[in-house]
């Protein structure tokens, strides 16, 4: 049987975030691509950064929920959240319980969200315990001999009961215990020869973009950024402006990175990871050369 996290409330809420966040990240770069080198300008680029700071985590988090599920049969239950899984044989699972039998209270992970209740916590009775759930009020402890595990499917009593059962009946054909975290998958890709020069290629390209506009801007005067209908370069902005071609291509270089190891994760979908990564180098020097068009070209 499968049984999923409870997820319409935290869904609306990351989605709504990751709106709000791309919004005030997409306006404080063109506020800042309107003032001339200075204060202000420091500002706005910082205020671009904290706003797009979150969106990286609020997206995987989103990623995670509508991924998530937990899983058994009879040899195994299964817990997969987002690149995180979590493979028990049921032989090892050692008792299963309700959040609130619990003598001791036990802390919620500092950092949560409806829909986003991951970490790790340390309990004076139970050890290490790690948090795959969604819902607070909905969460159930699975104890094994290394840790604590804490989960909130949907129907928390039948899932419960459901455990009990395939613990009493006994495994035919114990499974292996295994555990995939997000890191692992990354070590993994970064083995691969291919993987390690795309990700280098499009880095120290994203970087040198970013670094050689920010030494020209303070000798730029005013550029064209984008056509007008008739394919004539449109009203010239401050130089400043020109910084947002780097920071865009930063933000689809590390976007095609997080895709490309989710892809990454199935050996059968390792190929099409390569081409969203070489893809990101590709867009990487369009923005490049996009870049050197609009410095020579003249207003």
């Amino acid at each position: 049987m499968t049984d999923f996290p409870p997820a319409r409330r935290g869904l609306t809420l990351q989605v709504a975030l990751i709106i709000v966040a791309t919004i005030l990240t997409a306006l404080f770069a063109v506020l800042a691509s309107q003032e001339p080198i200075g204060l202000r300008f420091t500002i706005f680029i910082l205020l671009t950064g904290f706003a797009f700071f979150p969106l990286s985590f609020l997206v995987y988090w989103l990623y995670s929920l509508t991924r998530a599920n937990y899983s058994l049969d009879r040899e195994k239950l299964t817990l997969t959240w987002g690149l995180r899984v979590e493979q028990i044989p049921v032989s090892e699972v050692e008792w299963v319980r309700k959040m609130e039998t619990l003598a001791s209270p036990l802390a919620l992970p500092f950092i949560r969200l409806p829909g986003a209740i991951m970490g790790h916590r340390r309990h004076p009775e139970l050890g290490p315990v790690e948090f795959l759930a969604s819902d607070s009020k909905a969460l159930l402890l699975v104890a094994t001999s290394k840790r604590v595990y804490v989960i909130s499917p949907q129907d928390t009593a039948n899932f419960m009961q459901n455990i009990q059962r395939a613990i009493e009946m006994g495994s035919l054909s114990p499974a292996e215990p295994q555990s995939v975290y997000p890191g692992f998958v990354v070590v993994q890709a970064w083995d691969s020869m291919l993987a390690r020069y795309l990700w280098l290629a499009g880095l120290f390209l994203n970087i040198g973009m970013l670094a050689w506009v920010s030494l020209i801007i303070p000798s730029l005067g005013r550029i064209p950024l984008g056509f007008l209908p008739s394919t004539s370069a449109g009203e010239p902005v401050p130089g400043a402006g020109l910084i947002m071609l780097p920071v865009i291509s930063l933000f689809f270089y590390l976007t095609g990175w997080v895709s490309g190891l989710t892809f990454y994760r199935r050996p059968d979908h390792r190929a099409l990871a390569h081409i969203v990564w070489a893809s990101g180098v590709f867009s990487t020097l369009l923005f490049l050369v996009a870049v050197m068009f609009i410095v020579v070209t003249p207003v």
